[in-house]
């Protein structure tokens, strides 16, 4: 197997100081520039930030802040985790993620995707009647603006572009773009359409159950006479000095996440027996940097991905827990991780 990339996610969630309150957004915003800082002194690959518009995360703009990552770093790829395509403008996107992929020498990779809240859709005045077609539409025109110099495209949800050139334009070397697909087959034979890059967003049960799609990727590819490209995957989990400690740790944080969204969104409270039951065998990634490498080696191998991406931040996590969870992601399961999958 070639060398594996391994990363990080994060959604900018708000958390809690010293005093049990919820830290300010700007305060969390910069604490999320210093856990980016942190990982690419350590070596990590990829930094994916995602984009909400919630009271409990404080990233929207995440493009803003990965130009501010940029400054401050050297090597580390600068992600999103997603970026909202539905309710951006695709000409507006391409041209600041070519913009951030100028200033950073190459290392932009927007994961362009329809995300998994809708609060977007009423604050930038879509419709959500209009869910697929928007998608399907700004997927299309992004990957034009991409391939082509100049763009000839006609749709009905945003005014056609007649010989239409974007700047600045992409250096020889392009960018990386990868589409969040969650486990639909259309979404996948949808990737390979556009000639881009597929990130697996899994988020719970066994991961090894997305091997279908990794397969239908590849039968997609040789149909269409197009050479394959490196398949991602992002989990979430939580690394500490040991099981035990990780697994305490992570749980209360991870309880009131998955209870917030389980209120909006009609699911049964969480329970501690369901959620050990994930982290053993399922797609939480949580426990002793042994543990965490073992899984993430496995998951590797049974999906055939080129790229792991850790969303460690969930829930109202500490900043000095998440930033130990980095250090510990970076000094230890990353080796281990490469270890494991060079002995096979």
């Amino acid at each position: 197997m070639n060398r594996i990339a391994l990363g990080l996610d994060s959604f900018g969630d708000v958390n809690l100081g010293a005093d049990l309150r919820p830290v300010p957004m700007d305060q969390v915003l910069r604490d999320v520039v210093e856990q980016a800082v942190l990982a690419d002194s350590l070596g990590i690959d990829f930094i994916g930030l995602g984009e909400h518009h919630r009271p409990d995360f404080a990233i929207s703009a995440p493009e803003i802040l990965l130009a501010a990552i940029a400054g401050r770093t050297s090597r580390i790829r600068l992600g999103t985790a997603v970026t909202v395509l539905s309710t951006n403008d695709p000409v507006r996107v391409f041209e600041q993620f070519s913009t951030l992929n100028a200033v950073s020498s190459g290392r932009a990779e927007p994961i362009l995707g329809r995300g998994s809240f809708t609060e977007s859709y009423g604050l930038f005045g879509y419709d959500l009647h209009d869910y697929e077609a928007l998608f399907e539409e700004r997927l299309d025109l992004f990957a034009r603006l991409l391939h082509e110099d100049r763009v000839n495209w006609q749709g009905r949800t945003r005014a056609a572009l007649v010989d239409a050139a974007v700047y600045p334009p992409l250096g020889t070397g392009g960018m990386r773009v990868w589409v969040g697909v969650g486990g639909s087959p259309q979404s996948v034979l949808r990737v390979v359409r556009h000639d881009l890059q597929l990130m697996l967003a899994i988020i719970g049960g066994e991961p090894a159950r997305f091997r279908p799609f990794v397969d239908l990727y590849h039968d997609a590819c040789a149909k269409a006479g197009r050479e394959a490209r490196p398949i991602g995957m992002h989990s979430p989990g939580y690394v500490d000095s040991s099981d035990e400690a990780a697994r305490e740790a992570f749980w209360p944080h991870y309880r009131d996440f998955t209870n917030r969204l389980g209120r909006e969104r009609g699911w049964p409270s969480v329970t501690r027996d369901r959620y050990l039951a994930e982290i053993e065998h399922g797609s939480l990634y949580v426990g002793s940097p042994q543990t965490v490498a073992r899984k993430i080696a496995a998951s590797v191998r049974a999906l055939g991905v080129a790229q792991f991406d850790l969303k460690y931040a969930t829930g109202p996590m500490p900043h000095d827990q998440l930033m130990s969870c980095i250090q510990l992601y970076g000094q230890q399961v990353i080796p281990m991780v490469r270890e494991l999958l060079a002995k096979g």
